[in-house]
């Protein structure tokens, strides 16, 4: 049977300091998972268990290039954040075998139309046209989780232009990385080329075309990206 037209190969991460890449299969992201950063967004914290949105892997563009401006927003925002990459499968893992699925880390940004977001959420409805935005899950190559020391006190820091507008420690996120996992493995068949976006502390705030986005957490590779022309 001939196909009638050939979709574009799966996207990839680059593995920091080797000669290999990271397929990706599918991208989950937490919601408000740093307290500051809900009551910033005018909402509580919801403690009992984390929440979640997903970005298509073709959304997915690997850090320091340009993307650019998207259509249908007049308020593009950043969102800082550690993303986890998992290796090995995991369905209905306890927080204590979680880590077992992690393959490594990396630096994300979880970049939104704001204005889409916050105008779905007061219809109650989904956040897709807000979060599922074309080059908008940015990604820094990968490093194993054997080269990182255990996640809480590592900074978490994106400047804009020079000037730092997000500033935390990952001891901060509400769900931990093993809850998120265990959380997410009761709904999900995880498998490897799975990341997930761990949440964004507070101080998002919106970009232009121009401004230069830069980001890091202890351990990990840098990030940076430029905002380009409107499209």
């Amino acid at each position: 049977m001939t196909s009638l037209f050939t979709l574009p190969p799966a996207p990839v991460v680059p593995v920091a300091d080797k000669d290999a890449t990271y397929p990706v299969h599918r991208i989950f992201c937490v919601g408000r998972n740093y307290a500051a950063h809900a009551a910033e967004m005018g909402t509580e914290v919801d403690r009992e268990a984390p929440f979640y949105f997903t970005k298509a892997p073709s959304t997915l563009v690997v850090a320091g290039g340009q993307i650019p401006y998207p259509p249908g927003t007049e308020n593009f925002h950043y969102e800082m954040e550690l993303v986890v990459a998992i290796g090995a499968p995991a369905f209905r893992v306890t927080v204590e075998r979680a880590m077992d699925a992690v393959w490594g880390y990396a630096c994300g940004l979880d970049m939104t139309r704001r204005d889409l977001q916050l105008a779905a959420r007061a219809k109650q409805r989904p956040w897709d046209l807000g979060k599922d935005v074309e080059q908008s899950a940015v990604i820094g190559p990968l490093t194993p989780a054997t080269d990182m020391p255990p996640l809480g006190p590592q900074s978490i820091v994106l400047t804009v232009n020079g000037e730092v507008r997000q500033e935390a420690t990952l001891a901060d996120l509400i769900h931990s990385v093993p809850e998120i996992i265990a959380h997410l493995s009761g709904f999900y068949h995880l498998q490897p080329g799975d990341l997930i976006y761990t949440g964004t502390p507070a101080g998002v705030g919106a970009v232009v075309p121009g401004d230069r986005i830069d980001g890091r957490i202890d351990g990990l590779t840098p990030i940076s990206i430029t905002i380009g022309a409107a499209e």
